[in-house]
């Protein structure tokens, strides 16, 4: 942009400085010539002001201090006064008023007509157009060439933060980090996602402005590295929802050049992440495909389908998750979204290959065993029993499912398997997610089941079902109050059959005992000499004890 200084060392003009010399490096938006006593609503800011007096009483000093002030409160970057019309040299009263307002005063020669500083103005302004028009397309090949390199996104992201001199990031639809450069701003980014998440819910285009905050309040790590600057966050999108959003930090509000750059990004982002969708609905129907082939019983199949888009992912031991939110409620189906969303985000990130795959009102997920989407599954399982810490189960047991309110997301992970196993994999993680279900659980592992208790297994519906119908007519035998058998049959099952201790235990006789569980096999028509029935009867006994 044009200085004063500038203008004022143009040979052509010889314009003099009588006050504000310390303010020459100032710029000029525009020269407008004005004889009015009060110019200040016809202006904008950032002009020259050219004038030769001829309506001003310049005997009155307060008269040219008003002036001086009314033109530093409009903008006006300097007063050029033309000598030898109205008055022979600048007045004393008017000289200064611009001192003492800190306003510079140029004075304008007979011999410079005020068309000439006009054009010298026009000009300058015109070359800076033509510089910004010409910077701004080389940034927008540059970043054009980004975006078809193999960087994609990420690319285009670091080309833009180094053309705006600051850091630049990208997010997806649900708001979490996709990009961000340089490597420092990657923690100044994340310290925005709720006001990224306020704009995604936006309809596309939009657009909003946060101002940073103190040092290091931010997550950046220090003034250094963003706090305290001026983000800008854009709307990725053509449709009416938005597909992503961009964020740009940058010392001072954007200039010409790196508005074009910020706009030229936000086409090229917009782009290549609406093509990604198109591309991901495509996958997710191959991917479809690839899973019921391996949960068919056909690995060859699967793999011949999958070719190289998935192929690496069957190379490898994976594990199968089942993924499920809880009976329908408003927001429920977001739960899935945002645990779908989590594991394809740092597949992305990672490089690593992962199968997404909608069954009915659930998700399968096909993931490398002990890779960076298994470990992605764990830290959101644990993220989301932290927002509801009322709804969560002890560890490795059962809490009465009426007890709590359910948790938006359980899901079941199953043991690794190789291609050939992953039908046994999909029972294996359909066993898990019902235990998650009756422990309270966001996530549990199918290799936990076995190094946990079995009992909370027996919560379930069915197995509740046959213990009360098998222990029914016992208890209507108790409630009428002539003998405790329910008792007593616990009893003598824990006594492994042992008369003597069973009784102690009871505090009766052991004749009375004998006489208790003949009674137990003429109700149930039974012997307690089988032992299925005795396994039958003690894990009924034991299922009423963990039941709601």
């Amino acid at each position: 942009m044009l200085t004063l200084g500038a203008l004022v060392r143009h040979p052509g003009l010889r314009l003099g400085v009588l006050a504000g010399d310390g303010r020459l490096g100032a710029g000029v938006r525009w020269a407008q010539t004005s004889e009015l006593s009060d110019p200040g609503p016809w202006l904008d800011g950032g002009e020259l002001l050219l004038t030769t007096g001829m309506k001003l009483d310049v005997d009155d000093p307060d008269a040219m201090r008003r002036y001086v002030e009314g033109l530093t409160g409009a903008g006006v970057v300097a007063l050029g006064f033309g000598v030898g019309v109205t008055h022979d040299s600048v007045p004393k009263s008017l000289v200064e008023a611009a001192a003492d307002g800190g306003l510079p005063l140029l004075e304008v020669p007979r011999t410079t007509p005020f068309i000439a500083i006009s054009k010298a103005v026009s000009a300058a302004v015109a070359a800076d157009r033509y510089q910004a028009v010409t910077a701004g397309f080389e940034a927008q090949r540059d970043l054009t060439r980004a975006a078809l390199a193999d960087g994609g996104q990420s690319t285009v992201v670091a080309r833009l933060a180094a053309h705006l001199g600051g850091w630049a990031a990208l997010y997806d639809t649900s708001g979490a980090l996709i990009a961000a450069a340089p490597e420092w701003a990657a923690g100044r980014a994340r310290a925005l996602r709720p006001d990224v998440e306020r704009l995604r819910d936006r309809p596309a285009p939009a657009s909003a402005v946060v101002a940073g905050g103190p040092d290091g309040a931010d997550g950046s790590g220090g003034p250094e590295q963003g706090a305290g600057d001026r983000v800008e966050l854009q709307s990725l999108g053509s449709g009416r929802r938005s597909c992503g959003v961009l964020a740009v930090g940058t010392d001072t509000a954007l200039d010409t050049v790196a508005r074009y750059a910020v706009h030229a990004a936000v086409a090229l982002l917009t782009l290549t992440t609406e093509r990604s969708l198109s591309f991901q609905a495509a996958e997710q129907r191959l991917g479809t495909a690839v899973l019921r082939l391996l949960l068919s019983g056909h690995p060859e199949h699967a793999r011949a389908v999958a070719g190289p888009l998935y192929g690496g992912l069957l190379d490898a031991p994976v594990r199968l998750m089942a993924a499920e939110a809880a009976e329908p409620q408003d927001g429920q189906d977001a739960a899935l979204t945002e645990f779908a969303d989590a594991l394809e985000t740092v597949a992305l990130t990672s490089g690593e290959p992962v199968l997404v795959v909608p069954d009915g009102g659930r998700l399968l997920v096909l993931a490398a065993d002990a890779g960076a989407v298994a470990r992605a599954a764990e830290e959101h399982a644990a993220v989301v029993e932290d927002r509801y810490p009322g709804s969560v189960g002890p560890p490795g047991g059962s809490r009465p499912a009426a007890a709590r309110t359910p948790l938006p997301l359980t899901v079941g992970v199953s043991a690794p398997a190789g291609p050939a196993a992953v039908p046994a994999a999909y029972k294996q993680a359909e066993q898990a997610v019902s235990v998650a279900r009756r422990r309270g659980r966001v996530l549990v592992e199918h290799e936990d089941l076995a190094a946990g208790s079995v009992l909370p297994l027996l919560a379930d519906d069915a197995v509740q079902a046959f213990a009360d119908g098998l222990l029914r007519a016992l208890r209507e035998h108790d409630a009428t109050g002539r003998g405790d058998l329910v008792e007593s049959l616990r009893a003598w099952l824990s006594r492994h059959g042992q008369w003597d201790a069973a009784a102690a235990d009871l505090g009766v006789h052991r004749h009375t005992l004998r006489y208790r569980m003949r009674r137990v096999e003429e109700i149930l028509g039974r012997s307690l000499d089988d032992p299925d029935a005795r396994m039958e009867l003690w894990l009924a006994l034991k299922a009423s004890a963990v039941g709601p």
